[in-house]
């Protein structure tokens, strides 16, 4: 049995600049291009299950996901996951980087793979697009979907949602990454978005930090600060009636970039979401926490 230490500790042995395509066999990687002419890197498990499409968290790209598309694909789905605009090694053009655009990259990703009836799962600040697809795109070809950690509500306080965080909070993260975005970055991953400090089934490990890390340098510093403003700032309140499919929202009680309350809020939102709350758990649980994948497999299941 292929154990999430195991995968990510295969994952570390290798380059850390250039990471592992994929840990599964069938898997084949395209490139497709939006109608801006940028280019995205798309991952594809194949086959003829029913398909789900993955989109990833900031500031990292789609290998956050391989252990869950690993674990899918051997189950008979079909995994699509790619790296957003500016991330990864997709093309980091000068512009595009709102809510409308990605939900628009996302409609090709989903057009141009020909996936049909699939489940649309969002990490982070994923969430927001697969919110804004569903208000923009209609949800078109999408039966389910998923929002794990999801920046899906709205992160910025104001008299109107005191639950948020301080725009200061914002400011600060746009600063440390236009200073010494390595260094930044490192601290960042390892204290708020994995949260080291926090019991995990996968605790986190220097390799762990150093994965994503690599991930995280490979985005232009462009995007990644341009980002910021786009999930801070983006009010999806209103846009949550658009989700009209089963929904499953996947939250740790202990997540500081995206307080459980606003978990809280956006299942509220959604008429036919079901929140489970991971005790104790941080922001990382893609990767710390093994029951994402048997949760999700569940919800495809049901």
């Amino acid at each position: 049995m292929i154990t999430r230490r195991i995968f990510l500790g295969a994952a570390a042995a290798s380059t850390a600049a250039v990471l592992p395509r994929l840990a599964f066999g069938q898997g084949r990687t395209a490139k497709i291009k939006a109608k801006d002419g940028t280019e995205f890197f798309v991952k594809d498990t194949g086959g003829s299950g029913r398909a789900v499409v993955m989109t990833h968290a900031w500031p990292l790209h789609a290998d956050v996901w391989d252990y869950q598309a690993a674990q899918l694909a051997k189950a008979g789905y079909r995994v699509v996951t790619y790296d957003r605009r500016g991330f990864g090694r997709s093309g980091q053009p000068a512009v595009g980087y709102d809510f409308d655009s990605f939900a628009d990259d996302l409609a090709e990703v989903i057009a141009q793979t020909g996936v049909r009836d699939a489940m649309l799962v969002g990490y982070s600040m994923g969430g927001g697009e697969v919110v804004r697809y569903f208000s923009r795109h209609n949800g078109r070809n999408v039966v389910k979907a998923g929002l794990v950690g999801a920046a899906a509500y709205y992160l910025l306080k104001a008299e109107d949602n005191p639950i948020g965080i301080d725009g200061g909070v914002f400011d600060g993260i746009k600063q440390g990454v236009q200073g010494d975005r390595k260094a930044y970055l490192g601290g960042l991953l390892k204290d708020v978005f994995l949260d080291s400090k926090r019991p995990a089934s996968n605790p986190v490990t220097p390799d762990m930090i150093n994965q994503t890390l690599a991930m995280a340098m490979l985005a232009s510093p462009a995007a990644t600060t341009a980002c910021v403003d786009a999930f801070a700032r983006t009010d999806f309140r209103g846009e949550l009636g658009a989700v009209k499919v089963p929904t499953l929202v996947l939250h740790g009680t202990a997540d500081i970039p995206v307080p459980l309350a606003l978990a809280k809020a956006t299942a509220a939102g959604i008429a036919q979401a079901k929140l489970i709350e991971y005790a104790d758990a941080s922001h990382g649980i893609v990767l710390t926490c093994d029951r994402v994948t048997r949760d999700l497999q569940a919800f495809l299941a049901s």
